[in-house]
């Protein structure tokens, strides 16, 4: 069996500034692709990356809001950060993340609650570490956004 040949390119391209000139486009095509396959593939998907889908109410409006994202496996945890392709701004999810106890997760085609919990103070070094050694990127984008510290958070599922 042939082992995908995406996941290391990406994380090449990931790590070039050009590629942050790219964000308008792909959010397009994940949209796209997200809806020809009933929310089951996205952008992230066909590259060979693992991604959730994350589900969480506005925390002004109380609607649903649905994003995708790249994850950082941590064992059975999703781990996932704010680096808003690196933007100055963080991104709104991260928000309504942040105001939130539990979120709703789509992985693999199937749906469950998981429970959100910020990674912050002295325990934030470690998982940034992780992100970083798992996607290079994230240093890049980290530069890119003028140093703005990233929002962590981990997704650890409810079991029933």
């Amino acid at each position: 069996m042939v082992s995908n040949p995406l996941p290391p390119l990406a994380r090449r391209l990931a790590q070039q500034r050009w590629v942050m000139r790219t964000a308008p486009l792909v959010l397009r095509v994940e949209r796209l692709i997200r809806r020809a396959s009933g929310g089951r593939k996205g952008v992230l998907d066909l590259a060979g990356l693992p991604s959730v889908e994350v589900t969480v109410p506005g925390r002004k409006t109380g609607i649903p809001r649905t994003t995708s994202l790249l994850y950082v496996p941590r064992g059975a945890d999703f781990v996932v950060l704010g680096s808003n392709w690196g933007s100055p701004a963080h991104p709104a999810w991260s928000a309504n993340l942040r105001a939130a106890q539990t979120a709703s997760v789509r992985h693999k085609g199937e749906r469950f609650v998981v429970t959100v919990r910020e990674i912050t103070g002295v325990e934030r070094k470690p998982y940034w570490d992780l992100a970083v050694e798992f996607w290079p990127g994230y240093a890049m984008e980290y530069e890119r956004s003028g140093g703005r510290l990233f929002r962590i958070f981990e997704l650890r599922r409810v079991l029933d």
